[in-house]
């Protein structure tokens, strides 16, 4: 009998597009993986593995030519997450698995969840996000759409087509997202409130998770999730899992993040990330007590991004707690081009210094705990075994970095120029000059 050799496990770096992006179950089955066809199929697998549908992990792995067995890859996941893995299996002989039953008690009394999708001209993601929604598998949800600044009615027709009763259509046409976000939360009313980005799908149990977040965690605040790579089909989809995707190296460890926890991670320091806006819950109260979104922050401003690390760090600073519930999974389509990679890794460089010059201008009090975190940030961003650079292939695109960097240096400037712009904008919704 021919003994089948489990295949090497990857690191990041090592990734080569195509990649498939492949769901394991560990409680069942595992399917094999099929031959690649040179010199187009994928050479790696990039696998979320789950026990009962509860994800505990994630690994990359090689694929020869010819495929691998369904035994190969579960040989391969169980010598690299066997630990979480067995005594999950091990809870089978129950009636049901404790992860099952803790779900199943929440769904028993399932708190009202509305789900925001802030949207701008993208009704191809738009419709796939929906249709993830539509198919949660919990009880009491709905989900409101937020329109844009829009330019024609294609948002509007693809909300017409999928005709759901669970959606409702709302416009927002002064632009930016965080205005979008804003008007979302105020129409939403009071209760929890989800947000998921127009270029991803949720999890059927995504729902679930995060109210799970919710009722093991009474204080929380916020309660996020796990971003997960929906197709690494391209160089630049791959380039950017490899930056860090948009978990930020926080992994599939659960975490609670307050002031009692502000000595291991500052929360003026959001590496390793606290969350992504992409996927996350709000009680409606927490955003009203810190007043909502920064409207000079994110897309559709000169700021570019990091309103979502703006919100964490308010919660956090006004005495919040953040949960991160790995549990919660999404899927996030990355840009396919480097032109449109290049342009994100700009925004987030220039968000980033964007956010900082908000805190410096808001919170002033916080200047010499930023002071103090310099030579962290330094490491973690230039240095070679940071956590941001540190874990990087050596033929990573440099110009991807220096887009980074270059938007670094004008982000302060941005800040203050929409920060300008945002005022102007309300007084002359209020009728002042």
């Amino acid at each position: 009998m021919e003994t089948l050799v489990p295949p090497r496990v990857l690191s990041t770096g090592q990734m080569t597009a195509p990649c498939l992006c492949i769901d394991v179950e560990m409680s069942s089955e595992i399917s094999p993986i099929p031959a690649q066809r040179a010199p187009l199929g994928a050479a790696s697998a990039w696998l979320l593995v789950s026990v009962f549908t509860e994800a505990v992990g994630s690994l990359v792995i090689e694929v020869p030519p010819e495929g691998l067995s369904g035994d190969q890859v579960k040989t391969t996941v169980m010598a690299e997450l066997g630990g979480e893995i067995e005594w999950r299996l091990d809870a089978e002989s129950s009636a049901l698995p404790p992860f099952l039953a803790s779900r199943q008690k929440v769904l028993a009394h399932a708190p009202n969840i509305t789900v925001i999708v802030c949207t701008r001209e993208r009704p191809e993601r738009l419709t796939t996000c929906l249709q993830s929604l539509i198919a949660q598998d919990y009880p009491n949800f709905s989900v409101l759409v937020v329109d844009n600044f829009p330019t024609t009615e294609r948002t509007k027709d693809v909300i017409d087509r999928l005709a759901s009763p669970l959606i409702t259509y709302a416009v927002q046409p002064q632009k930016g997202l965080s205005r979008a976000k804003n008007l979302a939360v105020e129409l939403a009313g009071d209760g929890i409130i989800a947000s998921i980005d127009d270029d991803e799908t949720a999890d059927p149990h995504w729902l679930a998770e995060l109210a799970r977040g919710f009722a093991e965690n009474p204080e929380a605040d916020a309660v996020t999730g796990v971003m997960a790579p929906g197709e690494l089909e391209t160089w630049a989809q791959v380039w950017f899992e490899q930056f860090g995707g948009h978990n930020k190296l926080r992994g599939f460890t659960p975490a609670v993040f307050s002031p009692q926890t502000a000595h291991i991670q500052s929360p003026l320091y959001p590496l390793p990330s606290f969350g992504s806006g992409g996927n996350v819950a709000f009680r409606a109260a927490s955003l009203a007590r810190i007043g909502g979104f920064d409207i000079a922050l994110g897309p559709g401003t000169a700021s570019m991004s990091n309103e979502d690390t703006r919100l964490f760090t308010d919660l956090l600073c006004s005495g919040g707690t953040v949960v991160y519930q790995p549990t919660a999974v999404t899927r996030h389509f990355h840009r396919r081009t480097m032109e449109e990679l290049r342009t994100q890794m700009l925004g987030y460089g220039v968000g980033l210094t964007a956010f900082y010059a908000s805190l410096v201008m808001d919170r002033p009090r916080c200047v010499p705990a930023l002071i103090r975190l310099v030579p962290t940030a330094f490491r973690d961003l230039f240095g070679s075994e940071g956590m941001q650079g540190g874990g990087l292939p050596p033929d990573f695109p440099a110009d991807l970095l220096r887009a980074k960097r270059r938007g670094m240096l004008i982000g302060p400037m941005s800040y203050l120029r929409a920060r300008l712009e945002a005022a102007r904008s309300v007084r002359k919704a209020k009728g002042v000059r």
